[in-house]
């Protein structure tokens, strides 16, 4: 392995040894520590220190990093003290995720990294909003984000390079190709010899370097990053290299054939820089055994001081309030009396428009929202308004998105992202529900985005843009969900929601969107979350629904004028109002619960099984849930009306009125 020393100095080189020998000997302890069951995992990087070390050395201290889990190197040089990167691999309090997550699973606002998820692919796409928000900062910033070769063959992978491309984005991939993911060799994960022939297909630079060579990395790392500070762009790095243990312990090596192991021992990064040192005269031997002492004290002091840190002493209240970042709704009412007629596609329109007015830091991304003003027509005009800049039009790559909205929030951005019809939001499912869901809870970071949701059925639309799948989110903690069924309460809580800075799921139904309307103030306000309108009172059933629910329900109420039935929209499905529901209860003693949504694992289930639980003595009669079919949404209307829950909710009225 040859060095080129450049213009490093003796002392520079010097630190760069003591960088690369840090993680190598933290880890050497840690196999160790894993041995006496005093840690629980470890995914071992040697033989790839090289590349965490000389890539972090060559960011600034305040670009951010976005590693993976075999990235100690990073940690390390990011002078992230001892003690603490311990206290977080044996699960204490002190740690950054206080034992709610394992080993690399965190990041650090003060160290400027963002830890990944199991999942591999999506931090990717969080770099790219990150880098947005430098790039919209005018910062001039470089960003880094880790991921393995095996990793590449996600979605996830495809989608961040591309959006990095179209939007120039200043974002530096880095992929630590050691052949193999797990054991699956690279010969089966893709058909390519180097990831320097998928660059170009992306419309960016893509540069090999070797991965065991720690000035090589530093350099080209370096040199990359200057580069795009100055011109915002994407580069692709691949850095060869090998992992000389298990993916994880557990798993051993004995998929590795003899020969490649061997062969890339002879590589092994921190020999063979050290080697050189030695040879050139820049360490002597005794220089070289009192640094590694001095490190292997450091360790010890930290290991025995993270010993000393208590674990978690479990208290319910502090879990359930660290789901989400802190956030105390604010009412804010009309500044005037002028209103308006507006149908809710309107007043969706008008609380986004205000929303971007009031927040300056507000991006609104999604597929045709620019020039086109959004399928719907809910941004039109707005590109003029607000520029290129704050509205923009995505590619086709909904987890890309969702991804990128995270990592604006790490620079203190809010985002609100429009899904074209919820049903699509699926192909970013993980993003929502791992990512932006888990996040404050694991490590104190806030997801400040909004995601938008045209859905529901009644537009002869067929099963794959007529959907109703808030259940597939109202079971995740911390995740809110919003879902006005007029214009007045779409216009407020949209408000609200992109005040709140958690992640917010707000539906808005296709078919409400020019078929309702009311007089609204003109003005921005807000509408408290959690709060459930008593849309019309009554003394014989208590009716909560929400969305098309609410005007299917004043529908046949007014059918059944000898049925006293009391109407309840909840409006917000997370938090939902559990008092307001109750207080109808005991003046009813009755209860139907209707949504559009499918029967079997809806939203009215758990509201149910709450009222059984909390409100049994005040109940008269059974629960009854309305629901749509357990099928898919049909397309043509005479299946389409068969299927929704309204074709049955009249029957059900009368059976329960009669009960």
């Amino acid at each position: 392995m040859k060095f080129d020393r450049q213009k490093f100095t003796h002392k520079k080189l010097k630190e760069i040894y003591r960088a690369l020998l840090v993680p190598r000997l933290i880890e050497e302890k840690m196999l160790i520590l894993l041995r006496q069951n005093k840690i629980s995992k470890w995914f071992s990087g040697i033989g790839q220190e090289a590349i965490a070390v000389g890539a972090t050395l060559a960011l600034a201290p305040d670009e951010y990093i976005l590693p993976m889990h075999r990235n100690l190197g990073v940690f390390t040089t990011r002078q992230i003290p001892l003690w603490r990167l311990f206290a977080q691999f044996q699960g204490k309090v002190t740690g950054f995720t206080k034992g709610r997550d394992r080993s690399f699973h965190f990041g650090s606002k003060e160290h400027h990294i963002v830890g990944m998820i199991s999942h591999l692919g999506p931090q990717l796409a969080v770099a790219d909003g990150i880098a947005l928000a430098n790039m919209l900062d005018k910062a001039g910033k470089a960003t880094l984000v880790f991921t393995g070769d095996g990793g590449t063959s996600e979605g996830d992978f495809h989608e961040a390079l591309n959006v990095a491309a179209v939007w120039d984005l200043p974002v530096i991939f880095l992929v630590e190709n050691n052949g193999y993911g797990l054991s699956t060799p690279s010969s089966q994960q893709f058909r390519f010899e180097s990831f320097t022939q998928k660059g170009p297909g992306y419309g960016m630079e893509a540069v090999q370097v070797d991965g065991n060579n720690v000035l090589e990395v530093y350099t080209t790392i370096d040199k990359i990053a200057r580069s795009i500070r100055k011109k915002p762009r994407p580069v692709l790095v691949e850095a060869l290299t090998f992992r000389m243990r298990g993916h994880e312990e557990a798993s051993g090596t004995k998929y590795v054939p003899k020969e490649l192991m061997e062969k890339w021992a002879k590589k092994d990064p921190i020999d063979n820089y050290e080697t050189w040192l030695l040879q050139e005269g820049i360490i002597s031997s005794e220089e070289k055994e009192k640094v590694r002492q001095e490190i292997k004290q450091e360790i010890e002091s930290g290991l025995e001081k993270a010993y000393g840190e208590p674990l978690p002493v479990p208290d319910t209240s502090t879990e359930l309030a660290d789901v989400f970042s802190p956030y105390s709704y604010h009412a804010v009412q009309p500044s005037s009396a002028g209103k308006s007629k507006k149908r809710l596609v309107d007043a969706v329109s008008d609380g986004l428009r205000q929303s971007l007015e009031r927040y300056d830091n507000l991006i609104f991304m999604g597929q045709d929202v620019a020039e086109y003003g959004g399928v719907f027509k809910v941004s039109e005009g707005f590109l003029e308004q607000f520029g290129p800049a704050r509205i923009r039009n995505t590619p086709l790559c909904e987890s890309a998105i969702l991804g990128a909205g995270l990592g604006l929030s790490v620079k203190g951005y809010k985002a609100v992202i429009e899904m074209q019809f919820a049903d699509f939001v699926s192909s970013g499912f993980n993003q929502i529900v791992n990512n932006l869901a888990k996040i404050h809870y694991r490590w104190g970071q806030n997801a400040d985005v909004v995601i938008r949701m045209p859905t529901g059925a009644g537009v002869a639309a067929g099963p794959f843009h007529s959907q109703s799948n808030e259940a597939w989110f109202f079971h995740t903690p911390g995740l809110k969900i919003f879902y006005p069924a007029n214009p007045y309460d779409a216009k407020g809580l949209l408000a609200t929601a992109i005040a709140d800075p958690n992640p917010v799921l707000f539906f808005e139904h296709k078919a409400l969107y020019r078929s309702v309307a009311d007089e609204i103030p003109d003005d921005y306000y807000t509408v408290e979350p959690g709060v459930a309108s008593v849309v019309q009172p009554g003394d014989d059933i208590s009716l909560v629904t929400y969305g098309m629910g609410v005007h299917w329900a004043l529908e046949i109420a007014a059918q059944l004028p000898e049925v006293s039935i009391e109407i309840i929209d909840l409006r917000t499905l997370m938090p939902w109002d559990k008092q307001t529901v109750r207080a109808s209860l005991a003046r009813t003693g009755k209860m139907l619960i209707l949504h559009e949504d499918t029967l079997t694992g809806g939203i009215g289930g758990e509201i149910a099984a709450w009222v059984s639980e909390n409100c049994f003595t005040l109940l008269d009669a059974p629960v009854v849930r309305v629901a749509s079919l357990d099928t898919p949404v049909p397309f043509v209307k005479p299946l389409e009306d068969n299927f929704l829950a309204k074709s049955c909710l009249k029957e059900k009225i009368l059976d329960l009125a009669e009960f």
